[in-house]
């Protein structure tokens, strides 16, 4: 490609654009022109990008660009509109659109999960086959119940908060591999099946469930919402779907895992704060579960019927047409 050539015949649009970008008032006329020479100035910078990388003609067509698009989106700054509506449309949708993925995992690592306890817990050599004798006897005399008490409870809070982030963000990143996200719901299942079967074995199933359910319930369906988007983000460049390109239904399926990765940081500060608080707490048994049960049914009652809700108003968990640029060239 002639570079000069090129140059020499857009860089009239271009000075057109960098005109209309500054001016606060526009026409419709001139908006409607403004669209078009943006549109097109983003089809230049890719083909001079692609095709002869000049990196001052790069650097002047995305000022541009920026420029362009700054002039017809307006500067957004916080706005406590859009958070609430990020909390009650698009982070229950994205989830809601997903349920059928990450309740299939649920389902299947809680049965595997109690599948493993329950074989741990009848054969009472299976343990001595991944730890130690004193390794199981420290588990079942204090170390599975001291863990949560260890730290103090703000500390420990602030500690299971980050780690189970990291473990969601490894099943959301590691998606579009798949079998990554299939090996840490492995290493996951596998540890909760041994741990609880080797309490359960030793007669203090008690113990076990009352120290794990309070927090585990809405943490682990945290990690499994993720592993499920994770898994859905590989899916979908497998198998795409009818009018999509694989690129294409990449993106969309990343786009809301990532809505659905910033809407879990709330959810697993709450499965912390539980875990660090109520988990290691005096108070009864049966309160602390109801409080565990408590939060985790209001998540999914969360999920299920405002992501309903927005999914019947035909509300979307992705960003505009406009924000996501033209799927083709514009000329």
């Amino acid at each position: 490609m002639d570079l000069d050539a090129y140059v020499a015949e857009h860089a009239g649009e271009w000075r057109r654009l960098e005109q209309l970008s500054r001016r606060r008032k526009l026409t419709v006329g001139e908006v409607d022109e403004l669209v078009a020479l943006y549109q097109r100035a983003a089809t230049h910078l890719s083909v001079v990008r692609s095709r002869s990388p000049d990196p001052s003609v790069v650097a002047r067509l995305s000022r541009l660009v920026l420029g362009g698009r700054s002039a017809l989106t307006g500067s957004r700054s916080y706005s406590a509109k859009a958070v609430g509506r990020f909390f009650t449309t698009t982070f229950p949708l994205a989830a809601y659109r997903g349920l059928a993925w990450w309740s299939a995992v649920a389902t299947v690592c809680t049965a595997v999960s109690l599948a493993i306890m329950g074989y741990v817990a009848a054969n009472p050599g299976v343990p001595r086959l991944f730890l130690s004798q004193s390794e199981i006897d420290d588990i079942v005399n204090s170390s599975f119940v001291s863990y949560y008490s260890e730290y103090k409870p703000q500390n420990f809070a602030l500690m299971v908060w980050t780690h189970n982030a990291f473990l969601s963000a490894q099943c959301l990143a590691a998606g579009v591999l798949l079998l990554p996200v299939v090996y840490l719901l492995w290493n996951n299942t596998l540890n909760l099946g041994l741990v609880g079967g080797v309490m359960i074995g030793n007669g203090h199933s008690d113990v076990f469930f009352t120290y794990i359910l309070p927090h585990g319930l809405l943490e682990l369906t945290a990690v499994y919402v993720a592993a499920g988007f994770g898994l859905r983000i590989g899916w979908s460049w497998i198998a795409p779907g009818r009018d999509r390109t694989r690129g294409k239904a990449l993106a969309q399926t990343a786009r809301e895992a990532i809505l659905v990765a910033v809407g879990l940081v709330g959810v697993l500060f709450v499965s912390g704060i539980i875990e660090a608080f109520v988990t290691p707490s005096s108070l009864p048994p049966i309160v602390r579960i109801g409080i565990g049960l408590a939060a985790w049914g209001g998540f999914l009652g969360y999920v299920i019927l405002l992501g309903r809700r927005a999914a019947v108003a035909g509300e979307r968990a992705d960003i505009s047409e406009f924000e996501r640029g033209a799927d083709t060239p514009t000329v």
